[in-house]
């Protein structure tokens, strides 16, 4: 099935029940906003990010998160997930913070720059394949087990870690995806991967990975000369 989407390129990944707060400011993407609020009741008031696989598309000012002027041409990733708008506060110079919440993942089949005034997509849903759940069942413990461990390697306070951890096993697929310390284009690839089953499976290695790195280096003692800065020669 298709449909016709805005598309908002960004830095980031966003993945299916997490949230994404944004900040807009550019002009079009204002315009974007507008028309979702304009929706009738009752439809889904949804975009899609995007994350950004070269150049750039946006010079965001500091502190601000969102598009600003085009900058240089761009290519995004084939892969995106929707992102559902719950709150909307429009502020008095017209700018809007929106907190929205990742919905559905699609692949796009063909960007149009000319259709309006922000970039919309013809775009095709990637629904969870069915067949894997066992699979998806039997992994989503090992999972959870080696993200705590990872969670107690990253935080400075083990106690800490009270938060529940959901035993779904595609929400917790998504949640360690987004909130694991990852490059965006593990973060991609995850979100590319066609099944819960084979995502728990990249995300056991990724898992193993960090945390053998964070145990890495955290055993290695630094003698504290190293640490010292030269003096400069200037």
């Amino acid at each position: 099935m298709h449909a016709r989407l805005p598309v908002f390129p960004l830095g980031t990944v966003l993945f299916p029940g997490l949230v994404l707060p944004l900040h807009i400011f550019e002009e079009r993407y204002r315009e974007l906003v507008r028309h979702l609020i304009g929706l009738p009741d009752g439809t889904p008031r949804e975009f899609g990010v995007v994350a950004i696989r070269s150049g750039w598309e946006t010079q965001p000012a500091p502190g601000q998160v969102g598009p600003a002027t085009p900058a240089e041409a761009v290519t995004l990733h084939e892969i995106g997930c929707t992102a559902e708008v719950r709150q909307v506060t429009e502020l008095s110079d017209g700018r809007f913070d929106l907190v929205t919440v990742g919905r559905r993942r699609f692949r796009i089949s063909e960007v149009d720059e000319g259709a309006a005034p922000y970039l919309t997509a013809e775009v095709e849903w990637l629904p969870e394949p069915a067949g894997q759940e066992e699979a998806a069942d039997l992994l989503a413990p090992r999972v959870l087990a080696v993200f705590r461990q990872y969670l107690g390697l990253i935080r400075a306070d083990p106690e800490e870690i009270t938060e529940q951890l959901p035993d779904d096993p595609t929400v917790l697929s998504h949640l360690v995806a987004a909130t694991a310390a990852l490059t965006v284009a593990d973060r991609q690839r995850l979100l590319a991967t066609p099944d819960t089953a084979e995502r728990l499976r990249a995300e056991l290695r990724l898992l193993s990975r960090e945390a053998a790195l964070l145990r890495q280096v955290r055993a290695v003692p630094v003698p504290l000369a190293e640490l010292a800065v030269p003096p400069s020669p200037n």
